[in-house]
């Protein structure tokens, strides 16, 4: 009989991309994909612990699986990725969660075909602690089940040296480490070969990648140079080492998408060196600057956090004036959680109160900005990559533009083509439009 597995997946596009591969190596050991959590006959939940909701969701989740556990005594339940990492959780997870088989982090996930085969193989109860490795080897021969369509997420690196004050990434990442340039390189142009249009590189912190002598804008650049009609996106970037070269780079180079992912976290100088953030408020808006004079039509993201410890009015109010003068095109936005084991979780916490009236706040200001933007693409014919067919409407495509910036269309069309596409009115943050050939 065939096993099948489900993958409950928590977090990031890291995690994202992570479940690709653990889908890869269980297909390796012969399983395949569940449509549903009850016919499987292994679980796995990657998880997620950069905010504390996010991990109690995943806590409340584990423990629900348990009625299937009852009723198939043989499934396999797995934990693994960054909540799995952080110190302590193994034994939590073992004491709280007796019914789960595997537990692994982020440093030995290509572990888990052999914790799968043995716990097959014992048919009982089967327990994986999680290695503590700050610097734990980079493995290139994971194999990959791809489930994002026309996109291919590719990792240039791994881990972060950045300890951002509020961040827990480092401790369950572990330190920076970047792949050797040429598997970076032949991983995509095989991606390219297999049919994938958009290629999104990925890592904690883009820029500061490196390899020997090569830098960021090194594989930008030697992408850039691979023939055929496709795409490149990347992120995320750190404004520390963001630079003119990455700008110069995207501007000269028609297949690197005019698109930056630029957490700011902050507009407040005072908070921005509590995060250890390691720029401020000026150096930023000097890359904004440098970027809209170089690239006019670049589309620009952030992350935006509020709520951080001691946070005042005055620092608030510098947040919301940095985003009216920015005008991202899209901003997540999020409410400080402290997570235990960082600098800012022993800070003095503010009211949920306060948080929560900052957050409404700043998302209502950001989308009128994101609805003030979008109406300035109406009447203009954008190229778009399209992704995949509207859920609810009929002869309807979506896509995004070169920009980054979501567009429904109607007309007729294939998956995968790069099609012109008049814009006739915009929803907010989504655009519609007309197929233009």
């Amino acid at each position: 009989m065939n096993k099948l597995y489900y993958i409950n997946t928590y977090g990031c596009q890291m995690n994202v991309h992570e479940s690709e591969k653990i889908a890869g190596i269980l297909r390796e050991c012969g399983y395949s994909e569940a449509a549903t959590e009850e016919e499987a006959d292994l679980i796995v939940f990657n998880t997620c612990c950069i905010r504390d909701t996010a991990e109690k969701k995943i806590f409340g989740n584990i423990g629900d699986v348990k009625k299937y556990k009852k009723n198939n005594p043989s499934l396999i339940v797995a934990v693994v990725g960054c909540m799995s990492q952080q110190s302590g959780y193994s034994e939590k997870i073992k004491k709280s969660y007796p019914f789960v088989n595997i537990v692994l982090g982020t440093s030995n996930l290509p572990e888990l075909a052999e914790a799968v085969k043995n716990v097959e193989s014992k048919l009982n109860k089967s327990f994986i602690s999680v290695p503590c490795n700050e610097r734990p080897q980079i493995k290139e021969d994971i194999p990959v089940y791809r489930t994002s369509g026309t996109n291919a997420w590719v990792n240039i690196m791994y881990g972060c040296d950045n300890f951002c004050s509020y961040c827990i990434v480092p401790y369950v990442r572990g330190r920076e480490r970047s792949r050797d340039i040429e598997n970076i390189t032949d991983e995509i142009k095989s991606l390219l070969d297999e049919g994938y249009k958009e290629i999104t590189l990925l890592g904690q912190n883009v820029d500061s990648y490196r390899f020997e002598n090569f830098r960021f804008v090194d594989i930008l650049e030697r992408i850039a140079r691979i023939e055929g009609k496709f795409r490149v996106r990347f992120m995320s970037s750190h404004p520390k080492d963001f630079n003119s070269e990455v700008i110069d780079v995207i501007r000269s180079c028609p297949n690197i998408c005019n698109n930056i992912h630029l957490p700011v976290q902050s507009g407040s100088d005072r908070i921005l060196s509590l995060m250890n953030r390691r720029y401020t408020r000026a150096q930023y808006l000097d890359i904004i600057s440098e970027i809209r004079e170089k690239i006019p039509d670049c589309g620009i993201t952030t992350d935006i956090m509020t709520g951080f410890p001691t946070e005042t009015e005055e620092d608030f109010a510098d947040t919301l004036d940095l985003v009216k003068k920015v005008g991202f095109s899209n901003a997540f936005t999020f409410v400080y959680s402290p997570r235990k084991g960082t600098v800012a979780a022993e800070m003095e916490q503010l009211p949920s109160e306060v948080k929560k009236r900052r957050i409404t706040e700043l998302v209502n200001l950001q989308n009128e900005i994101t609805k003030r933007l979008s109406l300035d693409y109406i009447g203009k014919t954008e190229e778009v990559l399209v992704e995949d067919r509207h859920p609810k409407l009929k002869n309807h495509y979506c896509g995004r533009t070169d920009s980054g910036r979501l567009v429904n269309f109607s007309g007729e069309c294939a998956i995968g083509e790069f099609v012109k596409v008049k814009v006739t009115s915009s929803k907010s943050a989504s655009l519609w439009g007309e197929y233009d050939g």
